[in-house]
């Protein structure tokens, strides 16, 4: 990182906002912020940074805030920044990085993520979808699953068999594939709350150009690693949260508002919820501080899985809480968001929304698994498959 202080971020966004309306267009403003370098801050110059300390971005994101400036709605492009973007940066080419960072960061072109597989289940390395060499490119065939924003996204990071002839995790190869290409279908998937947040995405001769490979050929696994830990640090850490944010709040809120509603036992739950949930808070920004010092560890995986734990845990406190009230929902409508808002809308949309926080973005047991192997260091589990060809495991 280079010397950069925040008098010099300071200095850098009042430059900014004396060359740019805040009330303007917000497409002009964003691409303008990206090209000062107080897009991320932390990343290379040229690249929507400053290559600075990453906490400096706090320094940013405030002094725009209280300028009225418009932001890039990290909620609508969650993928994008929190998984495609850190991945382009470490293992993209530089026309890669030119071509992709900046509409990605703005928001004008929206990402998806083809990784999870109907046939694959929780074991993601045992993907299935095939890309074959074809000439200057690829052409791939297969099904990928559970794909947030791919009805809206014009791009996706992909996951792709390119060797079926050696063990699972080294013959995939990694791919930025163009959603509006011949051969993509989305398709979506109406989940328990109504909506179709998720989708399904068809893939049917494909070609992608090997200019879009991220990575080696074969080396897909490493690559999607670096994907995954960002992921999981994006749901469970994200931006530093203030006290009794998340699923906490609206419970604490309706504590307080609705006294008739109290009982000892609700009381009591209510109590030890609150403290797990400050403890995942002060969790989170553990790991924003050990991102700042450089790529985020397994820690990511531990946090996730608490915050999934707890959600449904509070969620369902909300629900018993308010007794007949709770069961009301309000829209049972089919409808396709742009992103989702966890903690919004009423009781009963939180507590069937939060059912799905142990299955997205890896689930329980397998963030377990990660938890026992790479934190605290306890024996792998025997995998009779690690060794053996792709083609030749029971499917």
């Amino acid at each position: 990182m280079g010397s950069v202080s925040a008098a010099d971020v300071r200095g850098r966004v009042e430059a900014l906002l004396a060359g740019w309306d805040p009330g303007a267009e917000p497409g002009e403003f964003l691409r303008a912020r990206f090209d000062a370098g107080l897009a991320w801050v932390h990343f290379p110059v040229g690249l929507g940074g400053l290559d600075a300390p990453r906490a400096l971005q706090a320094v940013v994101n405030a002094e725009l805030g209280a300028a009225g400036a418009p932001d890039n709605d990290p909620r609508r492009i969650g993928i994008g920044l929190g998984m495609a973007a850190p991945t382009i940066l470490a293992y993209g080419t530089p026309e890669q990085k030119a071509r992709f960072l900046r509409p990605l960061w703005t928001g004008e072109e929206v990402w998806c993520q083809l990784f999870s597989e109907p046939g694959a289940g929780s074991d993601l390395a045992g993907l299935g979808t095939r890309a074959v060499r074809d000439g200057d490119g690829w052409v791939v065939d297969g099904q990928k699953v559970w794909t947030s924003s791919a009805h809206t996204a014009r791009w996706a990071i992909l996951i792709a068999r390119t060797d079926p002839d050696v063990p699972k995790h080294r013959g995939i190869t990694y791919f930025v594939c163009d959603m509006t290409d011949p051969g993509v279908e989305v398709r979506p998937l109406r989940q328990i709350t109504g909506e179709a947040e998720f989708n399904e995405v068809f893939l049917t001769g494909v070609r992608i150009p090997d200019a879009h490979r991220l990575g080696a050929v074969g080396d897909g696994w490493r690559v999607a690693q670096a994907t995954l830990m960002n992921e999981r640090v994006a749901i469970g850490g994200g931006a530093s949260v203030p006290r009794e944010s998340g699923m906490i709040g609206p419970v604490a809120a309706t504590w307080r508002e609705r006294p008739e509603l109290r009982t000892p036992e609700l009381h009591d739950r209510l109590l030890r919820l609150w403290v797990d949930s400050e403890v995942a808070r002060l969790t989170a920004e553990r790991v924003r501080q050990q991102m700042a010092a450089g790529t985020p560890g397994p820690e990511g995986s531990g946090l996730k899985l608490s915050l999934a734990r707890l959600n449904q845990q509070l969620s369902g406190l909300e629900v018993e809480l308010l007794g007949e009230q709770g069961l009301r929902y309000g829209d049972w409508s089919m409808v396709r968001p742009q992103s989702v808002d966890f903690y919004g809308r009423d009781a009963g949309y939180r507590y069937l929304r939060a059912k799905g926080n142990s299955i997205e973005g890896g689930t329980s047991e397998i963030l377990r698994n990660i938890v026992a192997e790479r934190v605290l260091g306890l024996p792998a589990e025997p995998r009779n498959d690690k060794d053996a060809a792709w083609k030749d495991l029971p499917r």
